[in-house]
């Protein structure tokens, strides 16, 4: 694989995926990014957020409203959308491999990982309500 240039545009993108977590779109980076780098078009940002997520170096999570978000923790880790607000959020839970023993036991392959997704409605969403 040749080496990657440096780029700090793309630096800039994966460093402020690292230090939020509210999953963002592209559009909320591109929002973020254009107040260090005016110039920066949206499509370079979206090239930039394809290529770290390609790298493993974030990842990419696609919401069950079709949205694609981005999670600058690439540890396994779970998913909470808020089905009102549409927000994602880290979900902190104990082990959970027995879900990946489980699907080992009628699966001809490997299982080496397993990331679970659940849904409802945010603690902000109901004290609104």
């Amino acid at each position: 694989m040749p080496t990657l240039k440096y780029s700090r545009q793309r630096e800039s993108i994966k460093d402020n995926l690292m230090h939020r977590t509210d999953h963002p779109t592209a559009d909320m980076v591109y929002s973020d990014i254009r107040k260090v780098y005016p110039n920066i078009s949206l499509g370079t940002v979206y090239r930039n957020l394809a290529l770290l997520s390609d790298l493993g170096e974030i990842q990419k999570l696609t919401t069950s409203d079709g949205a694609v978000r981005f999670d600058g923790n690439t540890a396994p880790h779970n998913h909470f959308t808020c089905r009102k607000c549409g927000s994602v959020l880290d979900l902190e839970m104990n082990d959970i491999s027995q879900f990946k023993d489980r699907a080992s036991e009628n699966f001809d392959g490997i299982v080496e990982s397993c990331s679970v997704n659940f849904y409802g409605i945010c603690g902000n969403c109901i004290k609104k309500s």
